[in-house]
This record gives C-alpha cells, structure tokens and sequence, in this order.
C-alpha cells in the first residue's frame, strides 16, 4: 500500500489482512552469555560471523524499515549487549528523527556497563528478562549466568533513569513457579512492571514443555488471589495484556500465545541476525535479506520491494500446541531474535 508524503508515494507495510507494520525486532546477534534451558541448547553453535549482518547493514536495513513506516524498533539478540561495537548501531539509530522509540530485550548481564551508553542513545525503555531471584535457581534456568552481576545491572540502571523498566519472567512447573509471588513483589519494591510470558515450543530444547508448561490462566488466577488486579487498555507495542496492581505503580503483563491468541492485532515482524526477515514467531515463512542488502549496496528499491512482497505472504496467526510432541518451529529463539 501507499500513502501520499509530501508530494510523493511512499509505500507502507500493510499485510493482507489489513494489519499495520509499524514494530521490528532487530536480532544483531544469536550469541549470549547465557544457556537458558528455554531457550537454547547447553552447546550451542553459533553462526559463523561471516554469515551475520554487519553494523553497517544492520543500520541500513533498520533505516529502510523506517522509511517505510516503522516507528518502533526493538534490539534482540541473543544478548543484544555481547556485540562487539554494539554502541555504534544504538547511537546511530537514536539520532533518527522519524524513529518514535529504540528500545532492547536483556539479560542485564552486561547492563551495568552499557546503561549510559544506552541513555546518551535515547533509550528510554528496557526489558529485562528475570526468571528467578534465587542463585541457585538463576543458575539451573540459565546454566551460568550470575544471579548478582544481573541485580546489580537492573539497579544501575534503575538510578540511571530509565523511563520504564519491565522484567519478563517464563514460568516452568517444578522449577520456578513457586517464585511467582517473589517476582511480582520484587517488581512492586522498584516500581518496575512485569511481564508473565508461556513457555513457547521453540528449537530442540532438552525437556518435556508438557511436564513444564505454566497457562498464564493459572497465573492470573494465582495474582488475582494476592493482589488487587484492575484490567487497563494499556499497550507497548507488544502482544501483552496489562492488569493493574492497584495502590501501586507497577503493572502486569501476560504474553499467552497458547492460552489467549494475540495474532489478530500483530503489528510486528522479526529479522533474525543473518538478515532473515521472518512475518511471524510460530511460522517458518521469511524472506532472506541479506543478499538484496550485499547484491545492492547503493539501491534500496530491490530490498524495499522484496520486504513489501513478503509482506503479502504473513500468515493469520501461528499454530503454537504445546502438547505436540515436536516444537512448532525448530530453530531456536535465540536465532529468530526475542
């Protein structure tokens, strides 16, 4: 589709379905210093840096999506902070006058160090994924990632002044559910908000989901009986649906792509750190991108019009069934970007 601007016809990304593109997550790398057992495997391979997209072209690709319409940008990884130069992008990108908000997804390992830099960029909003505030637990679910150095980040960042700080936390049965009320309070305590979000059937991760899946039905039940809850209209962009706890200023988010389909208001889609544009989490359909970016350095038009017929093909929803016994989508969420 197009709109007239300023005299000219400058394309928009609206799929088949009539839904707005206006929200990208940009994986700059599939490399963390974590194991999360949700999320990758104990030895993972990471891609050879070769076939990754450079700062540059993570610059011009980000650019491009701008100029068609997009208005918020979420730096992914992996650990989006373990890039080397990683800085370079988030300034450059910061000084874009028609970008409305350059945020992250983090572990906070590397928060501690990165946190200014993030402000002089004009990052105003984090998310922090916190799964667990015992050390001992932080350790199992992220198999060695320390539980200080990632509290120690959060708080940094919290005396730097970050506009809004909200924690993501996936619950597993038997492994951190019992937290629940730890983690919300903890949440209370800083003001932060809080994100509950389903374990999704994502890679070969070596686990049953079925033994360790948590319905966020079961969570809202749980929060309902300790706390105060008011439903709120509240969005970020994102597929979460926010509950107030009332006499405070934190709120909770549920993020239930099994439970509760959030498909039919998507406004996003993902690019993966080796330029693979993907229109959907649940679904394998992606254009690969990273040619048109290296077989044209100095025309957009191929890549424009390559992102704008892949746009045509995004599916209604994905197809998550946490029974099945094989994951909906084998790669894992570290090379698709969080």
């Amino acid at each position: 589709m197009f709109i007239k601007n300023n005299g000219s016809m400058t394309p928009q990304l609206i799929d088949q379905f009539n839904r707005k593109i206006d929200y990208i997550r940009l994986s700059v790398t599939d490399r963390c210093d974590f194991r999360c057992i949700y999320c990758m495997s104990e030895k993972m391979e990471f891609m050879p840096r070769k076939d990754l997209l450079t700062l540059e072209e993570l610059q011009r690709l980000a650019e491009v999506f701008i100029r068609l319409g997009v208005k918020k940008i979420r730096i992914t990884g992996g650990e989006p902070l373990v890039r080397k130069d990683i800085d370079q992008l988030f300034l450059n990108l910061g000084k874009n006058p028609q970008l409305k908000e350059l945020t992250l997804t983090t572990n906070a390992s590397q928060l501690k160090k990165k946190a200014p830099m993030l402000i002089a960029a004009g990052v105003k909003r984090i998310n922090i994924s916190l799964d667990s505030l015992n050390a001992i637990n932080f350790k199992k679910m992220t198999r060695i990632g320390e539980l200080n150095a990632v509290l120690e980040g959060i708080h940094f960042a919290r005396q730097l002044g970050f506009q809004k700080i909200k924690l993501n936390c996936v619950l597993m049965r038997g492994i951190n559910d019992h937290e629940i009320y730890d983690l919300v309070n903890y949440a209370l305590d800083h003001y932060f908000d809080i994100s509950f979000i389903e374990e999704m059937p994502l890679g070969n991760v070596a686990h049953e989901r079925t033994h360790t899946f948590v319905s966020n039905d079961e969570v809202l039940e749980k929060l309902k009986s300790h706390y105060t809850l008011n439903s709120t209209t509240l969005s970020t962009g994102g597929p979460a649906k926010y509950w107030h706890v009332e006499d405070s200023q934190t709120n909770i988010g549920l993020i239930s792509p099994h439970s509760h389909n959030f498909c039919e208001s998507c406004n996003r889609v993902r690019i993966s750190c080796k330029g693979e544009l993907y229109l959907c989490l649940g679904q394998e359909d992606k254009i690969e991108l990273l040619p048109l970016l290296r077989n044209h350095p100095y025309d957009d038009e191929p890549l424009i019009k390559g992102i704008l017929d892949a746009l045509k093909n995004k599916p209604k929803s994905h197809e998550f069934e946490i029974h099945k016994k094989s994951p909906a989508v084998i790669r894992f969420m570290s090379h698709t970007g969080g």
